[in-house]
């Protein structure tokens, strides 16, 4: 059973310049298109204020305009992906949904200005972005609400622990992972960006799902014997090749978990450095190098326990240039001073 996600995160946006650059954030957290980004509030709240740094970080160089008589524009990212953005503030009820609906096939993007003036939504890949303007002088509160891509529910994720008959250890260290990515999330939403903290939770939990495919595991979950399960072998002919990550990135693909793959997969070490794109990327690529087993430990610390575990191993030599990108991204992130 597929389970979309749905998942409201709230943002206090203190001032003008806050809303600009939130906006700009969200295009740290796309993971499809087409995709409709879907805009309510009053006039004053910063919905185009917002819709500006979204576009600005697609590339688009033309200011999105307020309310005008114009009811839709044309732009193009600089990738290409085409832009549209519909301004439905002198329209309503059926006209406003007949407008919207004669747009219904597109590519690339649709943002929707004043969507309280639909009766229903449209349907497909959604992104909800909702401005309150309760007090001006305190500033605006933003809830963004995600309806465009699948993610597995916990059931799942257990289901296929226990069929692939995970070590307890991996599926604690998983778990782990998957806390403390969700806790640093929370901690740049406040400070203005858009995470997305189910996603990235779900995520964590099945990043070393599997792990046996290219590291030696002890044990598993259904047994103490020193022999391998059965499952573990097929799966590796199933992915010959693959490192673990781009393992379960394929596995996940092939359940219909194309966005989750997506964070997974770019967590492992690697030369050259994976490429990052999305901010749950990068959260769960510092995640998982903060913490050693169950234990949360410092990148220091996290790289001195590599070390020493896989010592002799070849891609040793490059242990100091891993550990200096994870210096470098901790400090992208978090600035000087890392949450802990």
């Amino acid at each position: 059973m597929l389970e979309t996600i749905d998942y409201n995160i709230e943002i206090w946006l203190k001032e003008a310049e806050n809303t600009h650059t939130c906006g700009k954030s969200l295009a740290d957290s796309i993971y499809t298109t087409p995709v409709t980004i879907l805009l309510s509030g009053e006039i004053g709240s910063g919905k185009t204020t917002f819709l500006n740094g979204f576009s600005e970080a697609l590339g688009i160089q033309e200011d999105i305009p307020s309310p005008t008589f114009a009811l839709e524009h044309h732009h193009k990212t600089k990738s290409g992906a085409p832009f549209l953005h519909i301004d439905l503030y002198r329209l309503s009820g059926k006209e406003a949904e007949a407008f919207v609906e004669q747009t219904g096939e597109f590519e690339g993007f649709r943002c929707i200005e004043w969507t309280q003036h639909l009766s229903r939504l449209p349907a497909g890949p959604t992104i909800a972005i909702s401005l309150e303007d309760t007090n001006r002088k305190q500033g605006h509160r933003l809830e963004c609400t995600f309806h465009d891509v699948p993610l597995p529910g916990t059931a799942r994720i257990l289901a296929w622990r226990e069929e692939l008959e995970l070590p307890h250890h991996i599926s604690a260290h998983c778990d782990t992972v998957a806390d403390l990515a969700v806790e640093f999330g929370r901690h740049i939403l406040k400070e203005g960006t858009i995470v997305r903290l189910n996603a990235l939770k779900v995520a964590g939990q099945l990043h070393d799902l599997l792990r046996f495919v290219d590291f030696p595991v002890e044990g598993s979950a259904q047994s103490d014997s020193p022999t391998e399960p059965a499952i573990w072998e097929r799966v590796r002919e199933q992915y010959s090749g693959l490192h673990h990550e781009g393992a379960c990135a394929a596995f996940l693909r092939k359940n219909g978990f194309a966005a989750c793959a997506d964070i997974v997969e770019v967590h492992g070490l690697s030369l050259p450095p994976n490429e990052r794109r999305t901010i749950e990327q990068k959260l769960l690529y510092y995640a998982d190098k903060r913490v050693s087993h169950e234990n949360v430990v410092s990148l220091e610390e996290r790289f001195a326990e590599f070390t020493e575990r896989y010592k002799g191993r070849a891609y040793m030599a490059d242990a100091d240039i891993w550990f200096g990108q994870a210096k470098e991204l901790e400090k992208e992130l978090f600035g000087k001073r890392p949450p802990r």
